[in-house]
């Protein structure tokens, strides 16, 4: 929680990460996979990068694994189950499982070569499917350093998009209810509004878990000192 003092100051709105890790049931009939590069998320009819296309997947969506087959240009495809009644192929790096070793560090890559909300999506993947992972600190300390990046861009894109155009409410509901913040929202990510300075922050959730789970680790130390950054920026005002 962030100090008692600075209720004042701020408004917090929150979502809980468990209802975004149960926004979707996975389909039954294999293995849990999930859909993190929707670059090569195409379902394919045939396991062929030239088959004819199903339709594309989206990044998060969950698939059951019926099967694996390598194409003659050694490609790898899995066979797996989208719903009840949609199956096709679909590349091997378009997905990861909790169940594949490996997958967790594949991720994990996949995480730090990824920028802004694309890096937000994808940690709150892992977060959600490789609960028990050795690298569970380290995407903690990802996900709270890039919320944290961002909430200087959304303050400055709100404070922009919101100039001149507030009616009867308060001018600090606008920017909580400011549209950029949606898709954060979505992905159990939230922020405190700072009032005097129409600034928004991250609330540290990501940290404060890193804090509390892995309290000896190098990444715990370096969240701790990020908390303390964050507090003492919102102290000032």
């Amino acid at each position: 929680m962030l100090p008692h003092k600075l209720t004042l100051c701020l408004l917090l709105f929150v979502i809980p990460s468990s209802i975004v890790a149960q926004q979707r049931k996975a389909p039954a009939g294999g293995r849990l996979a999930i859909v993190v590069d929707e670059r090569l998320a195409a379902l394919r009819a045939t396991p062929q990068l030239n088959g004819r296309l199903v339709r594309r997947l989206s990044r998060g969506r969950l698939l059951a694994v019926r099967a694996m087959k390598t194409s003659a240009d050694g490609i790898s495809f899995l066979l797996v189950n989208v719903s009840s009644r949609t199956h096709g192929w679909i590349q091997r790096e378009a997905v990861v499982s909790p169940f594949r070793t490996g997958d967790e560090q594949r991720l994990l890559t996949l995480i730090e070569h990824s920028e802004g909300f694309d890096r937000i999506a994808r940690a709150r993947i892992f977060l959600d499917h490789f609960q028990h992972s050795r690298l569970r600190s380290s995407v903690l300390l990802l996900l709270g350093d890039t919320a944290e990046e961002l909430a200087a861009k959304l303050s400055a894109d709100a404070a922009r998009r919101l100039k001149q155009e507030y009616g009867d409410a308060p001018e600090f509901s606008y920017f909580l209810n400011y549209t950029g913040l949606d898709r954060y929202n979505r992905q159990g990510i939230t922020f405190v509004f700072v009032q005097s300075t129409k600034c928004f922050h991250y609330d540290g959730a990501a940290w404060r878990e890193l804090i509390h789970r892995y309290p000896n680790s190098q990444a715990a130390a370096e969240a701790k000192i990020k908390l303390d950054l964050v507090y003492s920026q919102v102290r000032k005002n």
